[in-house]
């Protein structure tokens, strides 16, 4: 009995060893798995490893804190986007006969139960201002406009104020910004760009294609290369670069980047310049870049350091100028491009007798010189032929523009509003006599140097630009010399538009002009504020009946 009791004990001990022994083998299983998930969760974690490629949704914020996470930026350092605060919308006004009802009603038949609502009735917090947390208001932000706040894809305008904008930042617009579809307005306030930041600017701006209007204010780059953002691929519209500190440096590469003789912006329609540092030199270039540019409608040099020099410049500009060797030259190249086609292809001459009889390709030598001399000869007559046609043409053109140069150089000399008109009067017989068809190819005509030309002096004069409609010159340092080169420009458009109407080119229709060194009561400046008070499109003249009591713009 002991020796199966014993055995018992021993089968006992046994079982309960290789229990244990499993037990520490699933405990090493579940350790060496469990070591094994974590060490796939250390790999997951691995900074060294590169993330999958981020597809943008088009909602701005989800991917601008995505982007910004990707480049290792904390949350606490990532800018917040938010919608652009608004001012308080004004309250109308209470209706004073409901005002008056409710207060007769509540006479008539008082009820306990408003006494006591409006006793618990809490008074609102004003809308005139807005709390925020300490130190919040300098917590770099960016402020958004949407056409719909509860989509988040709609977002129209985007304003940052007051923070730098890196490399690093303008790398992570690049990817957001193409994607925003609806993104119109992009507006900088003190954002302190480089060099090779607004050069990243202007690589990616075109890749927005509803971004028109670009807003860079109270942003020094000492490189000035604002010209980079009005290319010759830029789909803006709208610039404005105020109180930048741009120099004549700037405004030299800026009235390049409006026009030369060989190419031309051909969207930009508004162009702000003012609070700068520009001077005579400045405002000549940029009148140069207005002399093939014929898209720009509205252009500030306000709050500059612009002289009579500068104002002369643009006058002569909108009036009319001669023509450069380099832009003669452009010019005789585009007069035989376009004629080109209407050549054709020049005809060989019907073969002679001996030719039927003969195979091309043993034509006698005698016959080919005889050939070449006549081509020679012929091109000769076709160049002597094209040169009379080139003269008659520009004959043509001095006829037709005779009675616009008289009326013109009259108004010049007369400085009246009655002797244009009546000039013009004189004239309008002789602009009946042009075809119809003529004035539909020179509104067709793209480059300015295809306009019809006046030869004067051994010069060649066409008419300046009259595409600009507003022009502000406000607080600057012109004096009366420079209004009185304002003014004949001002005249000979009126003159030019009067003899040959055009829907396209009205010339200048406002035109700012306080706050220069000149005198309000001085007779060019006032003369000058008549003509354009009657240009203004808002100006309305008084009725025929109050003629006594009109007054003179000063």
């Amino acid at each position: 009995m002991s020796s199966a009791s014993t055995s018992r004990a021993m089968l006992k001990t046994l079982s309960v060893v290789k229990k244990v022994k499993m037990g520490k083998r699933v405990e090493k299983i579940l350790k060496d798995k469990g070591g094994s998930t974590s060490a796939q969760d250390n790999g997951d974690d691995d900074p060294n490893k590169t993330p999958e490629p981020y597809i943008c949704t088009g909602i701005f914020e989800a991917d601008f804190t995505e982007f910004c996470r990707r480049n290792l930026l904390k949350d606490n350092e990532i800018p917040a986007v938010v919608i652009r605060p608004k001012p308080p919308c004004a309250q109308a006004p209470p209706d004073n006969k409901s005002k008056d009802s409710k207060d007769s009603n509540a006479s008539k038949d008082p009820t306990p139960d408003e006494g006591v609502d409006a006793a618990n009735q809490e008074e609102a917090p004003p809308k005139t201002y807005v709390t925020k947390d300490k130190y919040a208001y300098f917590r770099p932000v960016v402020q958004v406009e949407m056409e719909n706040e509860d989509k988040p894809t709609t977002v129209t305008e985007i304003y940052i104020r007051g923070w730098k904008v890196d490399s690093l930042m303008v790398g992570i617009f690049k990817q957001c910004w193409p994607i925003i579809e609806k993104l119109s307005v992009v507006n900088l306030w003190n954002v302190n760009l480089s060099e090779d930041v607004v050069k990243e600017f202007a690589s990616f701006l075109p890749q927005c294609q509803n971004l028109k209007t670009l807003v860079i204010d109270g942003t020094w780059c000492p490189e000035e290369p604002w010209s980079l953002l009005i290319g010759e691929d830029s789909l803006l519209t709208s610039l404005s670069l105020r109180n930048n500190g741009i120099t004549d440096k700037g405004a030299v590469m800026i009235g390049k980047a409006l026009s030369t003789v060989k190419s031309s912006n051909k969207n930009l329609v508004s162009l702000n310049l003012s609070g700068n540092k520009i001077t005579d030199v400045g405002a000549v270039a940029i009148a140069n870049g207005l002399r093939m540019n014929r898209v720009l409608l509205s252009l500030s040099l306000a709050n500059n350091n612009v002289s009579d020099e500068g104002a002369k410049k643009l006058g002569e500009v909108l009036s009319r100028f001669p023509l450069t060797h380099e832009e003669v030259v452009e010019r005789r190249k585009l007069l035989s491009e376009k004629g080109s086609p209407d050549q054709g292809l020049l005809k060989s001459p019907p073969p002679s007798r001996r030719d039927r009889d003969r195979p091309g390709s043993v034509r006698s030598s005698s016959h080919m010189d005889k050939t070449d001399k006549k081509r020679d000869k012929s091109s000769k007559k076709k160049d002597a032929k094209k040169d009379k046609d080139d003269t008659t043409k520009g004959k043509k053109e001095d006829k037709w523009k005779k009675g616009l140069l008289k009326a013109s150089i009259a108004s010049f000399v007369a400085d009246t509003m009655s002797t244009k008109t009546s000039k013009g009067k004189k004239t309008s017989s002789k602009d009946k006599r042009v075809p119809e068809s003529d004035s539909p190819e020179i509104l067709e005509a793209i480059n300015p140097l295809l306009e019809q030309v006046e030869s004067m002096d051994n010069q060649l004069w066409i008419p300046g630009n009259r595409c600009l409609i507003n022009l502000n010159l406000s607080r600057n340092k012109i004096t009366d010399t420079g209004m009185k080169g304002l003014l004949l420009a001002v005249q000979y458009q009126i003159t030019l538009l009067n003899l040959a109407p055009s829907p396209a080119m009205k010339g200048i229709l406002r035109m700012s002009l306080t706050g220069n060194d000149v005198k309000k009561t001085d007779e060019t400046y006032v003369k000058l504020q008549e003509v354009l008070l009657a240009r203004d499109p808002y100006y309305k003249p008084p009725e025929k009946g109050g003629g006594d009591n009109q007054s003179l713009a000063g």
